[in-house]
């Protein structure tokens, strides 16, 4: 399997899981404010983390099918990446104390994210 074919897979894998996320997700919103709070309403607003699943298996799937540098550069992102995100979690934490708003932890994988995409951007242009 070419790489390019590798990465079409890929795409189609993960692109496939997010929309469902993106479906259940609406689905357990709109649904779970109908219901009682309790057990059920709980299970059905976590029911997003399934499709969730999938897109970390076809990223699994994806980085397994890499070859060694690709894991290599994969990885020393993916530790950057978490590297800041900690700091900088760590620094609010802080901010928080002195009368700075409490974050969701939505915001942690917006931050971590991004770093990796940038990361990842920022290499490619080197190897240009």
């Amino acid at each position: 399997m070419s790489e390019r074919e590798r990465n079409v897979r890929y795409y189609k894998e993960l692109m496939g899981a997010l929309v469902l996320y993106a479906i259940v997700l609406v689905a357990a919103l709109t649904i779970g404010r109908q219901m009682a709070p309790g057990a059920a309403q709980t299970l059905l607003y976590v029911s997003p983390m399934l499709p969730f699943l999938l897109a970390v298996w076809a990223i699994a799937r994806q980085i397994r099918r890499s070859d060694e540098y690709i894991r290599q550069t994969t990885l020393e992102h993916v530790a950057i990446a978490a590297a800041v995100t900690a700091g900088w979690t760590f620094t609010y934490g802080f901010l928080e104390n002195a009368g700075y708003p409490r974050l969701s932890m939505f915001t942690v994988w917006p931050v971590m994210g991004a770093v990796w995409g940038a990361l990842a951007i920022a290499a490619g242009l080197r190897r240009r």
